[in-house]
């Protein structure tokens, strides 16, 4: 890294964000995220990429949105330097690289000036990254040895500086930021002596799950954009290197590209269903709807009695009893001889990945179908790590048959605070997926009551879910055909807009 400055002062990392995938961060970008205290980030850094940064580091958006600019450029440099004067370290997050039209210099000399330390970390460009996404080299030899990089957001009525005569003499040309000039843009290289017949393309978000690429030529390529509605942020490339794009194209964008899927389970337990999310192209929007506080004390001593089985019926149940067993010294000899029930594969799944193998697997996913279909015998004890929301329906059904139940409150499903850029976001999503009767009842209270628009798609892991789901919004659009993460993923799949 280069680095400037020292003292005592706090420290400013300008780091690049990449192009659009995050996969893309540098390492060094990752390890400055790592040891934040604050982030300043910009509206085109996939916000996947705050997650690299600890729980107690604080975000803060400094982009644009909907055209409006949440700071100007000055103000951003002084929240920059005041923060590092109070001795913090700050990550101002960018997208692409921050010395390519990413008014890094200008943070730069801000800090200098103020006599604060700061380190450079280089991002990839999405002048280099965004063509090879959609199979161009903006160099091959024999064809293109030289490479003209410009601005297009600013024309010459705005004080635009750029001199198209030399990306006349250059073998490939690439214009950042030119959406929404593309036509503009066109007309004034062919001016400057680029011929029209010259191969082009115009691809929006580059290196995404919905990137999107449009060919034509010079005179053209604007043209028909403009009939795919291709939108911003968009940049063009132009040069006998476009002819290759369609021989190397290589990304093959997942079922779910571009679908904007919400998922609304804790942030602790998000991760396996968003990953599988984001592998088939979708664009995860996180709105954890509850939060898990686990109360196991009670459970610990209810393991040291006797009983013939323990009920799980949740993920955080299997977490809970681990959690219980390791405050007994972390010894599962604790639990010889007692078998362990689950609802449903995921459940079963759950107790495997924390070294436990479910003695029995209830069908139906449901507490009522475990409540049903347990093998208890009269007079079996039965141990239940619950839920503070829990329904008491399996416990019902198994006292029924004869089984006495002891229900302990092993963690509690609490609201999860969402602000208002959250709540947004869903209500301009296309999916919004439930795994818990709790995400239905709790969103639907974070969004104050108001119905979700029709066009978003509310899809449900099981039965109860469902009926929390149309009790809460009205609606359910689709349930998996089983209560696993996978049936779930397939049930978004069946329902996206454009599936």
């Amino acid at each position: 890294m280069s680095e400037a400055g020292g003292g005592t002062l706090g420290r400013v990392w300008l780091v690049g964000a990449g192009p659009g995938d995050p996969g893309l961060l540098t390492l060094a970008g990752k390890e400055a995220l790592e040891q934040a205290d604050v982030v300043l980030f910009d509206a085109l850094v996939d916000e996947r990429l705050l997650r690299f940064a600890r729980p107690e580091a604080e975000r803060i958006f400094v982009g644009k949105r909907a055209g409006a600019a949440a700071l100007d450029q000055r103000a951003i440099e002084e929240l920059m330097v005041r923060l590092a004067r109070e001795g913090k370290r700050v990550v101002r997050l960018k997208g692409g690289d921050p010395f390519v039209f990413g008014r890094g210099g200008e943070e730069a000399l801000a800090c200098r000036s103020a006599g604060i330390p700061f380190t450079i970390v280089p991002g990839v460009t999405s002048a280099i990254a965004a063509p090879a996404y959609a199979g161009i080299p903006v160099t091959h030899r024999g064809i293109a040895a030289s490479v003209f990089i410009a601005t297009g957001s600013r024309g010459a009525e705005e004080g635009g500086t750029v001199d198209w005569r030399g990306a006349s003499a250059a073998d490939t040309v690439v214009v950042l930021m030119g959406g929404l000039r593309l036509a503009a843009v066109t007309e004034e290289l062919i001016a400057a002596g680029k011929p029209p017949e010259t191969p082009a393309a115009a691809i929006q978000w580059g290196t995404r799950s919905d990137q999107r690429v449009v060919r034509g030529t010079l005179a053209t390529v604007a043209a028909e954009a403009a009939r795919a509605e291709l939108g911003t942020p968009a940049l063009l490339v132009v040069g006998e290197v476009v002819r290759l794009g369609e021989a190397l194209a290589w990304y093959v964008p997942g079922p779910l590209a571009g679908v904007r899927v919400v998922v609304t389970r804790s942030r602790t337990q998000s991760s396996e269903l968003r990953e599988r999310l984001e592998r088939l192209g979708a664009r995860v929007i996180e709105a954890p709807a509850i939060q898990v506080t686990y109360t196991t004390d009670e459970l610990a001593r209810a393991l040291e009695e006797r009983w013939e089985w323990i009920a799980v019926t949740s993920q955080n149940g299997a977490e809970a009893l681990l959690m219980a067993l390791e405050h007994l010294g972390g010894d599962a000899r604790r639990l010889a001889g007692i078998r362990l029930a689950a609802v449903g594969e995921a459940t079963s799944a759950a107790l495997r990945a924390r070294g436990l193998r479910a003695d029995f697997v209830a069908g139906g996913g449901t507490g009522a179908s475990l409540g049903t279909e347990l093998p208890v015998r009269e007079g079996d004890r039965v141990l239940f790590p619950a839920s503070s929301e829990a329904s008491d329906e399996m416990e019902r059904l198994l006292k029924e048959r004869g089984a006495y139940v002891w229900r302990v409150t092993a963690y509690r499903t609490e609201p999860a605070p969402l602000d208002a850029a959250t709540l947004a976001a869903v209500r301009e999503a296309d999916v919004v997926t439930f795994t818990s009767a709790t995400t239905a009842r709790f969103l639907a209270r974070a969004l104050g009551g108001t119905p979700l628009p029709e066009r978003v798609r509310l899809v449900s892991i099981g039965p109860s879910t469902s009926k929390a789901v149309v009790d809460a919004f009205g609606r359910v659009d689709a349930q998996a055909r089983t209560p696993t993460l996978t049936a779930l993923v397939e049930a978004v799949c069946e329902v996206a807009p454009w599936a």
